[in-house]
């Protein structure tokens, strides 16, 4: 489905309620802001398969936007507006955009980059203008209510966040089919898992750039729900937001469950969470303590998958069955999981390996065949990984160890800094942590540490006491050969608010620093 459909029969109830403001936006102002700006796109002359890049932050007209260029056939590329300046010329150039859109708050970015974008010739800002740059809101305003005749679905062309160099496109097939039937926007996973149904409420605590957030959004409107948008996710804020709203529907990370559990308890008793139904969480790997903790908290409404934006694959686990298998992913329900060794060869059940999809669509990384041709295995079996290493056990339940990027040699020994991440995250004292290998002349890596603490320690005795306990607490749940020899502390760690965090910028500093090279 899609707004208009909703627009009919429900014109006044909210497709969008921005969380903090209390701003509403309806389903008829969601699909008639839609229509005019796919009007405004085909004047222009984009076509059908053309592509459109878009970058700001949760704005309240974002999904108007993202709608609009649904409703023009397009292939639209969200961009994080925590970009650099050359990230996003790369982006906006690499998808081929014929055209760009942005608000005042990235006035500045847009600025900078309008010479860098030569073939986005349509540039529009929200929320005010800046030499270059059309007024979204008086453009749309002066464009037709009426659709576009034989509207066809479009399709996002998202990027990876980066988080290992440069970030690279995954396209799919454009689905060309008429709008509001395109897979995905209703799909067995969002209706048949997690039940999104008319009327459902969902928190929304995520940039709407990132794929999950983004096509959760969709969808919810394009079953009839209400989706409220937070700005910024902010842990006592977001369980305000449950209580208010009443939602039912809602989908986190990992380490936003991690600052809602370090709240003081009388502040988590204050609001009342039990309107939710469905509470669905990915991204990352998420530690057994923290996870046991939150369905002791909300009950068996925690639902977990693991995939990619690439979609080569779903892995899904409910609480109960997490229960039963605890620190598990879950089990496939699209796509066959296989665990392979370097060579392409299956390891035995239990064993860690690289985790391959076989069965499920294809996908290529934009410009980039070298990036495509090792997602997939090296004996031409047509499977193909996110780059994750893990191992299934005897229910074919599958557990993640660690991205293989991260993976760290030390004396010929493998070691996964998930483990250790996953330990140090909960002791009282620390709020984020980042463990990754750094050179060492005997060995080839160590293991490295770096912790952002509830408080600054404030000398360097204080530094010395809490390093020394945090390793002793690590030593006391892992081999010694696992726990950080050493642990450096920050103010904070660089994580994007999808809960990912960019270990490559905090590695290759202490590479760097060392006079090495990864």
């Amino acid at each position: 489905m899609y707004p208009g459909v909703y627009a009919d029969q429900h014109p006044d109830r909210p497709a969008v309620i921005q969380a903090e403001t209390g701003e509403i936006t309806t389903y008829k102002q969601l699909h008639e802001g839609a229509v005019r700006l796919s009007n405004v796109l085909r004047s222009a002359g984009f076509e059908p398969g053309d592509h459109i890049a878009i970058c700001m932050e949760n704005h309240p007209r974002y999904l108007e936007v993202i709608w609009g260029c649904h409703y023009a056939g397009l292939v639209y590329t969200a961009c994080s507006s925590r970009l650099t300046k050359a990230e996003l010329i790369y982006i906006i150039n690499d998808c081929a955009a014929k055209g760009f859109i942005t608000s005042k708050y990235k006035a500045d970015q847009a600025q900078e980059i309008a010479g860098d974008i030569p073939n986005a010739t349509l540039r529009l800002m929200l929320g005010g203008t800046i030499p270059g740059y059309d007024s979204y809101e008086d453009t749309v305003a002066q464009a037709s209510t009426t659709p576009l005749e034989n509207m066809i679905d479009g399709t996002d062309m998202l990027y990876s966040s980066g988080t290992t160099g440069m970030p690279k496109g995954i396209t799919r097939a454009f689905p060309g089919t008429p709008l509001g039937t395109a897979a995905g926007l209703a799909s067995a996973i969002t209706d048949g898992l997690f039940k999104f149904r008319d009327g459902m409420v969902y928190l929304s605590p995520a940039p709407l750039y990132h794929a999950a957030p983004l096509r959760f959004n969709m969808s919810v409107i394009g079953r009839g729900g209400t989706t409220v948008i937070m700005e910024h996710f902010d842990a006592e804020g977001y369980i305000k937001y449950v209580e208010k709203y009443k939602a039912t529907h809602t989908q986190l990370v990992p380490t936003m469950f991690i600052r809602m559990l370090k709240l003081d308890q009388v502040v988590r008793s204050q609001y009342d969470v039990s309107s939710l139904e469905i509470a669905i969480h990915a991204a990352a790997p998420c530690p057994a303590e923290t996870k046991r903790a939150m369905i002791e908290w909300w009950g068996p409404v925690i639902h977990e998958y693991y995939a990619g934006t690439e979609g080569n694959g779903f892995v899904y686990c409910n609480s109960e069955m997490w229960l039963a298998h605890p620190g598990s992913v879950g089990v496939a329900i699209q796509g066959v999981v296989h665990i392979c060794d370097e060579n392409g060869d299956e390891v035995p059940q239990g064993e860690s390996g690289t985790v391959y999809f076989e069965g499920t669509a294809a996908f290529e990384y934009h410009n980039d065949p070298e990036k495509t041709k090792s997602s997939r295995d090296p004996k031409g079996r047509g499977w193909s990984t996110l780059g994750d290493v893990g191992y299934l056990d005897a229910d074919n339940f599958l557990y993640l160890t660690d991205r293989k990027a991260f993976m760290i040699i030390s004396g010929g020994v493998n070691i996964y800094p998930q483990e250790s991440e996953n330990i140090l995250v909960n002791h009282d004292k620390v709020v984020d942590v980042a463990v990754f290998g750094i050179p060492n002349d005997d060995f080839g890596e160590e293991v490295k540490g770096v912790v952002q603490p509830k408080t600054m320690p404030a000398t360097p005795e204080e530094a010395a006491a809490l390093e020394k306990e945090l390793i002793a607490y690590c030593r006391s749940h892992l081999a010694d050969i696992k726990c950080p020899r050493s642990i450096d502390f920050r103010e904070e760690l660089p994580r994007h608010p999808t809960g990912k965090l960019y270990k490559r910028i905090l590695k290759d500093e202490y590479w760097k620093a060392a006079g090495r090279s990864i």
